[in-house]
């Protein structure tokens, strides 16, 4: 959110210690925005879609998620792999029982190269439909663009920064919005599309409604964030374990994660896989494995992660929109027996209030209501975006970036980036990219010390 004054009132108030503080916060919201808003459009694009994730794939893709439901009744497990293998030889990891009546089963497939394909088969008469890549709906192509994984793991940690940066942003933007003693273009727009000042207002009253928004979406994004959200993850788990006091069975524990085995919720991402005990009796089938979570009550829509070796357990998992309803359990895979059974409940505090953050970040938590005010802030997001760069393209002296100019008083520069260097401490790598920009500012601004207005 970019607020600028005009030409006659900063003549007005050049020389004033106020206007240079102004004019350092001003330019230090051009440098955020700068380095944010190319990505904000971006992840504001992709997070909008991803809020309608089911109802996107379940059209794109409905000739595999979606079948006719019959009175039949449906096909064993087992017999569904089958046909699943005789269709994409390898070994089975992961089967989804049908989460409705009208709804697929799916399996997921490692052949022996390492590819993982998921195979979706019609639970009544085991009629393969087709198969995809692991990971390769549409969807989790968008999801995998909005983290940035999509383009690797140094991309990756660019969220970290934007997230960062954003929140820097909205915190300079609502201290140049702030009214004092103004007016107008603090709750209305004023002037005509044709007129800068119309998109001054649009862009200023957008994100004063919009900042803390888009602060909670920065900070709720930051869990998934490649160091500070791992840091956190592993601190939060404590020593690196996963599960709570309470749920710590005396059970072997393997050296195996829960979040290697597939997708998981935030707060059992440093999970250990419990070990089974290998007995003569010989391991069961998936069949009595489906159907001990069934009686278990574990809600449909769940995966089970079938075991890979001898100490290799069956995992039960489900995390659905109703986050009180998450659960994890694991079975011995010889005896049946139960080893581990956790539900949301069983969740730290600092787990739990991370993963209400999640949820509502993912539109989850308040049903439509959520999906409608997490695309609204998407779209002003987009909005502030756009303002800013017609507002920039307004103003810019011709042949130059247009940076705001330096403040009559040199004091001003540094009491704003000593400010803003506290979300750099928090925020390691935010920390860094501040220091390098910085060095930029000093090297473009060092030979213009002497223009300073």
């Amino acid at each position: 959110m970019t607020s600028v004054f005009s030409a006659d009132a900063a003549r007005d108030r050049a020389g004033t210690r106020t206007a240079s503080f102004c004019r350092a916060v001003w330019r230090w919201h051009f440098y955020a925005g700068l380095l944010t808003l190319p990505f904000l459009i971006l992840l504001a694009t992709t997070g909008g879609l991803y809020l309608f994730r089911h109802q996107i794939d379940g059209f794109i893709h409905s000739d595999l998620k979606q079948v006719e439901m019959r009175s039949a009744e449906q096909r064993p497990a087992s017999e569904i792999v089958a046909r699943a293998l005789a269709s994409f030889p390898g070994r089975a990891v992961k089967y989804v029982p049908p989460e409705t009546a009208a709804a697929s089963a799916e399996v997921t497939i490692r052949d022996t190269t390492g590819m993982r394909m998921v195979v979706y088969v019609d639970p009544y008469d085991a009629r393969v439909l087709g198969q995809i890549p692991d990971k390769g709906t549409i969807m989790w192509i968008v999801r995998q663009i909005h983290s940035l994984a999509y383009f690797g793991p140094i991309a990756n940690g660019v969220i970290e920064i934007v997230g960062g940066w954003s929140i820097l942003l909205v915190a300079t933007g609502i201290f140049l919005w702030w009214p004092r003693k103004r007016s107008g273009g603090v709750v209305s727009v004023r002037g005509k599309p044709q007129q800068r000042l119309f998109w001054r207002d649009l862009h200023a009253v957008t994100g004063a409604f919009a900042g803390l928004f888009i602060v909670f979406l920065a900070l709720s994004g930051m869990p998934w964030s490649v160091l500070w959200g791992s840091k956190v993850n592993e601190w939060a788990n404590g020593n690196n374990f996963g599960y709570p006091a309470g749920v710590r069975v005396n059970v072997p524990m393997s050296d195996e994660h829960l979040h290697h085995a597939g997708p998981t919720s935030w707060s059992l991402e440093q999970a250990k896989m419990p070990e089974s005990t290998q007995t003569s009796a010989g391991p069961i089938d998936l069949d009595a494995a489906v159907a001990k979570f069934d009686a278990l009550g574990l809600m449909r829509g769940y995966a089970v992660n079938i075991p890979a070796g001898p100490q290799g357990v069956y995992t039960g998992s489900v995390y659905p929109d109703d986050m009180t309803r998450q659960r994890v359990i694991h079975l011995d895979q010889y005896s049946g027996n139960v080893l581990i059974d956790m539900g949301f409940a069983d969740y730290g505090p600092l787990g739990k209030a991370l993963e209400w953050g999640i949820n509502v970040h993912m539109g989850q938590e308040f049903g439509l209501a959520n999906k409608l005010v997490m695309l609204a802030v998407c779209l002003a997001i987009i909005l502030l975006a756009l303002s800013a760069g017609v507002m920039w393209w307004k103003r810019r002296p011709s042949g130059s970036m247009g940076v705001p100019p330096l403040p009559a008083h040199p004091s001003a520069l540094p009491v704003v980036v000593a400010m803003l260097a506290i979300g750099g401490v928090i925020f390691p790598l935010v920390g860094a990219s501040l220091v390098a920009m910085v060095l930029i500012d000093w090297l473009t601004t060092r030979n213009t010390a002497t223009k300073r207005i």
